[in-house]
């Protein structure tokens, strides 16, 4: 059995066309629906709605007359419509500005789009970097600070399964700014030691073989060390 993620949700939305308000007939905006419980406590059910945020729609107009007037309430409703759906349903605001914290608007969805795109981009290129043991493409993009963190955690874990020696320096030398992904880069080292026997000099910091009793480069004695 298959789970929808929040991403699929997202990518299905996106290809449908936009509702409009039973009450206006303007086009709703998608809304990403908090984390916190709703109604009956048991959520809002699905990760984004459609809103009507016109000022002008009668529902929301009048909302603000028959709540004050029936149940003394400083507040009115926005249709909201469930995607994919003709399920439209009032929602609760208790001001103008009311769940506009959570609108997504064109922009948002626009660069949300593109972090997807350069992930799933990102990811195919690593895959191809592992199935052909290209090790210095996948240090290219984990070492580019215009990837996005997903592509590069991934590269950095990657890193240790199939990178050289040669890559233990500048995973040394470079600062990730991402604690992930410094831990990642950490541990991805401590892999490609193993994997070819080696350790640093605990002098001069060169690679060395585990076994060595001195070091070759600068030819302190680093048994035991």
């Amino acid at each position: 059995m298959s789970f929808e993620t929040k991403e699929d949700v997202f990518e299905k939305i996106m290809s449908q066309p936009k509702p409009r308000c039973q009450h206006c007939n303007m086009e709703m905006s998608l809304w990403e629906a908090p984390s916190m419980t709703f109604s009956d406590g048991l959520g809002w059910g699905v990760p984004y709605l459609y809103v009507c945020f016109n000022d002008d729609c009668s529902l929301y107009k009048e909302g603000w007359k028959n709540l004050e007037e029936n149940y003394g309430q400083t507040a009115s409703y926005r249709c909201m419509c469930y995607p994919g759906t003709e399920q439209y349903e009032c929602m609760p605001v208790f001001s103008p500005h009311g769940a506009k914290g959570q609108l997504l608007d064109d922009a948002a969805m626009l660069e949300e789009e593109k972090l997807k795109e350069n992930i799933k981009k990102g990811f195919s290129i690593l895959a191809d970097c592992y199935v052909s043991k290209d090790g210095v493409g996948v240090l290219s993009l984990l070492t580019d600070p215009c990837e996005p963190a997903r592509v590069r955690l991934k590269a950095a874990e990657m890193i240790g399964d199939i990178g050289e020696l040669e890559a233990i320096d500048p995973l040394k030398s470079l600062k990730f700014g991402n604690e992930l992904i410094q831990q990642k880069v950490n541990d991805a080292v401590l892999k490609i030691h193993e994997r070819h026997f080696t350790r640093e000099c605990p002098f001069c910091a060169e690679i060395i073989k585990c076994r060595a009793n001195i070091c070759k480069h600068c030819g302190k004695e680093v048994a035991g060390q």
